[in-house]
């Protein structure tokens, strides 16, 4: 395997950097009138130029809808340097979970309408699951085959019905949709069929003027990452795709996969520059007539840093290379992540935790992030499901009670006793 970026990757990360850096960090929320407080939750000017001039939201698109016909490796790196800057961007919500499963499950018209608009910039769009439910859609802590998070019977989650003419009508609400308060397009998860014969399907509401929408954005604890509540009245919707027995679910779990590499890559632009700016930090304070930095134990502290920040990278990349290994990606990239922002707000002493300083912004989107898609032991547990390693253990097991009621019925001498605790 060769590690080495391509010069086109290399220059995708240089060219994104730049472009970042002339912004500057996000400013404090409510404070200055920065992006991360507007109506949008970001720039709009600065996601023009970036789809304008770089081809941002489109990077991992197909080159016959308007994108540059790369692959999650490009959008990881661009995931790494976006989460570096702490830049408030739709990225993840559209180009990272909405376009490929439009991608994946819609029909060539939809593709047709939809992912060019995505891929030039001019189209938002937000994946919406019912309740707080996006890590168990996109088993990423869990497994769920029938789609079960998306509600079930007459009541709960977001239900679909029919409504005679070709059309559906959809009712609910979800409490956690990234990017969906300023998203122009939502792809819903839905339940249909009853209770007996119900299933997860998904669909397209045009959020302009949609009859019946309402949504809301909350104050969440990382302004960076904005989130909100959609709420369904009756609301019209197109199916995604033209098979209502589709495999959601699967499909959902395929994008979580890919998902999760982005998130580890991205968190791990987040690490790196709370590392970066805390040395840069214990360079210049100083205490008893010297630099903090040049104490033993604060350099032992930040090398331990470095060592866990380069351990993500690499598990970010791997994942990026293979989608497959995100899941266990993500857990070490966001326990690097807490360690690293943890640490950072301690060597930065009282000043770290205050609201306009960017330790503290940091810290809120490790603390955030691992409530959204973790929480870290869960993502491990799922990737060592994932792999088979509780297989064997679960098989010891069921094997002495399987030979104890064997030997129950061909006259073993097992009594009582051995059945209860064949039992326990």
């Amino acid at each position: 395997m060769d590690a080495a970026f391509t010069p086109e990757q290399s220059e995708i990360r240089r060219t994104l950097r730049a472009a970042l850096s002339e912004g500057g960090p996000p400013g404090p929320p409510g404070r200055d009138g920065t992006a991360s407080a507007a109506g949008p939750g970001y720039d709009p000017g600065l996601w023009a130029r970036l789809a304008d001039g770089l081809g941002l939201p489109g990077l991992a698109l197909d080159e016959k809808y308007g994108g540059a016909g790369c692959g999650i490796t490009e959008l990881a790196l661009a995931s790494e340097e976006t989460g570096r800057a702490l830049a408030p961007l739709p990225l993840f919500a559209t180009s990272g979970l909405a376009a490929p499963l439009i991608a994946a499950l819609g029909t060539e018209r939809q593709r047709d309408a939809l992912l060019p608009g995505i891929a030039g910039g001019s189209l938002t769009a937000a994946l919406c699951v019912p309740g707080t439910a996006l890590a168990t859609a996109l088993a990423l802590t869990g497994c769920d085959a029938h789609g079960t998070w998306a509600g079930g019977g007459r009541a709960g989650g977001i239900q679909a019905r029919a409504d005679g003419r070709g059309g559906w009508r959809l009712y609910g609400e979800a409490e956690q949709v990234l990017d969906g308060h300023s998203a122009g397009l939502l792809l819903v998860a839905a339940h249909t069929g009853g209770f007996t014969r119900g299933r997860a399907l998904l669909f397209l509401l045009r959020t302009r003027d949609a009859d019946g929408l309402r949504r809301t954005r909350w104050t969440a604890l990382d302004e960076t990452r904005p989130q909100a509540r959609v709420q369904l009245r009756d609301t019209p919707a197109e199916l995604l795709g033209d098979d209502p027995g589709a495999d959601v679910p699967a499909a959902l779990a395929a994008t979580g996969r890919t998902a999760a590499a982005l998130l580890a890559a991205e968190a791990v632009g987040v690490a790196t520059a709370a590392l970066d700016r805390t040395v840069e930090h214990v360079k210049d304070r100083r205490q008893f007539g010297r630099a903090v930095g040049s104490f033993q134990a604060v350099k032992h502290r930040l090398a331990d840093l470095y060592v866990r920040v380069q351990a993500a990278r690499s598990a970010a990349y791997y994942a990026a290379w293979d989608p497959g290994e995100g899941t266990l990606a993500l857990a070490q990239c966001l326990e690097a992540l807490r360690s690293v922002t943890g640490e950072a707000i301690q060597l930065h002493g009282g000043i770290g935790f205050t609201w306009e300083h960017m330790a503290h912004r940091y810290f809120k989107r490790a603390a955030s992030d691992e409530l959204l898609f973790g929480p870290v032991h869960r993502l491990r547990a799922r990737a060592a499901e994932t792999a088979g390693l509780f297989a064997p253990a679960a098989a010891a097991r069921v094997a002495p009670a399987a030979v104890v009621a064997r030997g129950s019925g061909d006259g073993s001498g097992a009594g009582p006793g051995a059945r209860e605790a064949a039992d326990v």
